[in-house]
């Protein structure tokens, strides 16, 4: 609670005299409320969109039609999910746009295929995001009940030096095969 100023010469000539039914509270004592304080927290985002998320989901009252990034991290690894997924050809505009990894999803775990998939991987990245330092690959072949059945897929580990951003990664799942 604030202090309550109860001392009369601190009041000028112009100002009313406290009376015994009435508290005069000093403004510089009164903080905020947890309310301010998420409002001034909603006005610090920024108000520019860097990109729009995907997949595409609808934005909220005040972010927009679509999702949006606000951070810089999160759009680079958004972008570099979807240069991973795409393959040649599905991009209008840009047949080789994308590590074209489709083709290799059922062989993933051989050495030689693996070989195959890290090539396409630095080939894609070094053309499209430059600025990212990719640092190990890792496939996986989760099976299940037997061993028909698995998801494919690969972790990799990247850095982005030029942001001072190291020790990130991103995990993709290429297929769950039957």
């Amino acid at each position: 609670m604030p202090p309550v100023i109860t001392d009369p010469s601190s009041y000028s000539s112009t100002s009313y005299p406290p009376s015994k039914n009435r508290k005069v509270y000093d403004f510089k004592s009164v903080g905020n409320t947890e309310l301010d304080l998420q409002q001034e927290a909603e006005v610090s985002t920024p108000t520019n969109p860097i990109g729009i998320a995907t997949p595409l989901q609808f934005g909220t009252n005040s972010g927009g039609l679509f999702k949006m990034h606000y951070n810089v991290l999160d759009q680079i690894k958004d972008n570099l999910k979807n240069l991973l997924l795409t393959n040649h050809g599905e991009r209008i505009g840009l047949y080789d746009f994308g590590a074209n990894l489709l083709p290799l999803t059922f062989e993933l775990g051989n050495e030689e295929f693996d070989f195959i998939a890290v090539t396409r991987i630095r080939k894609a990245v070094e053309k499209y995001m430059p600025f990212i330092e990719l640092q190990t690959f890792e496939p996986f072949t989760n099976h299940f009940d037997n061993r028909e059945v698995a998801k494919v897929g690969f972790k990799i580990k990247y850095a982005i030096p030029s942001l001072n951003i190291f020790e990130q990664g991103i995990e993709i799942t290429l297929y769950v095969a039957g």
